[in-house]
């Protein structure tokens, strides 16, 4: 055995190894993604056996091996039982596990995804928020602190912070009116560019979906600055229209699109 460690944080993946054992991937506060054996978790009587389950947040303490940790205490903060009984929740929640997994890195401080990652679960079970805007939210707020947010708050043209219409995805943000006009002046002798209200990129290419800006109404637009700019603590603290939620969603979907190179998993119970 090597040096022991506390670690704090929430299971991305559990997983059955050799006949009693788990391996088990926590993100951790203090060294991002660590890979973990959980011995004789699997008996029956074993104390180990709930706490090394999906979504468990708490304290977990280890002894350091040369490629792997194992886990022999742990002290869980909360379990998230109630997702397990409600198939689009728990659906969402393994969804944003999944995100979580492939946006974070071993030996690395992930305080901040962790705390987006335990906020955006527990939003699951408020009643009063829709958990497609969880969604939305998490996976903007996810790009943001992964150092690729997009630009929505002047223009990606020319710098103007009023009148922003569009968001472009080739440019990675909005442009102002202005700017529109110009491009569409452009367009009419070189093509490509078009604006339209914002819909399902179904059918598109990546080329066509980089070269349709997205028009968004007011609401929308600063549905989208408040994601990008305020702390984790107040993400989840609104409520939006349906017409609102399917703008920033086609925003979002397409924005995240080109930084994704694999399917997940969940999304195929969720889409």
């Amino acid at each position: 055995m090597g040096q022991t460690c506390t670690l704090t944080g929430m299971i991305l993946k559990s997983a059955p190894a050799g006949e009693y054992d788990k391996r088990i991937t926590i993100l951790t506060r203090e060294r991002g993604k660590v890979t973990a054996f959980a011995r004789g978790a699997r008996r029956a009587k074993s104390s180990l056996q709930a706490a090394t389950d999906l979504f468990c947040f708490g304290k977990f303490e280890a002894y350091e091996g040369r490629d792997a940790c194992t886990v022999v205490k742990a002290e869980i903060r909360n379990y998230f039982r109630e997702l397990h009984t409600d198939l689009e929740k728990i659906s969402y929640g393994c969804y944003f596990l999944e995100v979580a997994d492939y946006f974070t890195r071993p030996d690395s401080d992930a305080s901040d995804q962790l705390k987006l990652l335990y906020q955006t679960v527990r939003a699951l079970n408020v009643k009063s928020l829709d958990p497609r805007l969880v969604r939305r939210i998490y996976e903007l707020k996810t790009l943001v602190l992964y150092g690729v947010g997009p630009q929505v708050f002047s223009c990606v043209s020319c710098g103007k912070r009023e009148d922003l219409r569009v968001f472009y995805q080739r440019r990675h943000g909005m442009l102002c009116g202005a700017c529109c006009g110009k491009m569409a002046e452009r367009a009419k002798t070189d093509g490509g560019w078009t604006a339209e209200r914002a819909k399902t990129d179904s059918g598109r290419t990546a080329d066509q979906r980089k070269e349709a800006g997205l028009e968004l109404g007011a609401a929308a637009l600063y549905t989208l600055q408040y994601i990008v700019s305020s702390p984790v603590e107040k993400l989840y603290t609104f409520r939006v229209t349906d017409e609102v939620l399917a703008e920033v969603s086609a925003v979002v979907e397409r924005y995240m699109a080109p930084y994704v190179d694999r399917e997940f998993h969940s999304l195929s119970l969720l889409d």
